[in-house]
Formats: structure tokens, sequence, C-alpha cells
């Protein structure tokens, strides 16, 4: 039975309809100063796919470090992806937990036998993926999987 080759918790991550209201909630709460806003590249940008299907959506992100931790807050921008799915049904809510590995293959096999199934991947940066498992059935979260030199997934 394959397993992760990491069991360091990468971050923890929200989904939000308005990452600015959101991340003020956050700030205040935390009395930590003020993440930036990023804007992810287009889909098409990074080869992501949705439920297999190329996608083109975009999310708004902000990073707050934890110390060792990161908690991420999701603004989904699109209908078509991972972040979105689910939350005009659902509305915010935790979105994933995150560990890193060094062979996503093997990392894909370990959750597939646990159940889940890949959701989303997109290229991260000139080197690395991302890839959205979902896990909620068997483990009740979406797990992402973070590599930061790219292996093949398929």
């Amino acid at each position: 039975m394959a397993t992760l080759d990491s069991t360091k918790l990468a971050q923890v991550a929200v989904v939000v309809n308005d990452i600015e209201s959101a991340l003020d909630k956050y700030v205040a709460l935390l009395g930590i100063e003020r993440p930036k806003v990023i804007v992810t590249d287009p889909g098409n940008d990074c080869r992501a796919t949705y439920r297999g299907t190329p996608t083109n959506d975009r999310a708004k992100l902000a990073f707050i470090d934890l110390g060792g931790v990161q908690l991420e807050l999701i603004e989904p921008i699109g209908t078509d992806s991972a972040w979105a799915e689910g939350l005009d049904t659902k509305g915010p809510r935790l979105h994933h937990i995150a560990f890193w590995t060094q062979n996503m293959a093997t990392t894909k096999q370990a959750l597939e036998e646990q159940g889940a199934t890949l959701m989303m991947r997109g290229d991260m940066g000139s080197d690395g993926q991302y890839a959205y498992f979902d896990a909620n059935e068997g483990m009740g979260a979406v797990i992402e999987i973070l590599e930061a030199k790219r292996t093949e997934i398929e």
C-alpha cells in the first residue's frame, strides 16, 4: 500500500465569497499585518484541469503564516474549479488540507487507495504543481498535494 512521503501539514485552506472581508476578520482576530492578495494565472496558462476537463478559472489567494503551517484564503473566480465547487451550495468553509510530496504519481496512488479521486490539478510556478483530491467521502476533506519539482501525475 502506498503512503504519503511527507506527513508535515503545509496548509489549511478556507474558501470564501469575499476574500477582502474574510481577510479583514482574520487580520483583526490574529493581530497580524495584512498579507497581499494575489490572483492566480488563468487555468489555461498553467495547464489546469477540473474533473478531467481543461479549465481557465482563477482564484484570489491570501496566505497567512501560522508558524510552520499556512492559512490560505481562497476566493474563486469562475465556476469550474475545485475552489468554486460547493461554495454556492455549502457557503464559506474549510476547503482543503495540504501536504508536500516529492512524487505526485506515488502520492496519487496512495490517495486513490483510500478512495480519493483527482479533482483538479495545475502547474505551480515554473517547476511545481498542485493537485486537489476529493477525499470528502472517506476522510472528510479535500486533500491538496504540492510538489516543488514537477513529476508526471498520470
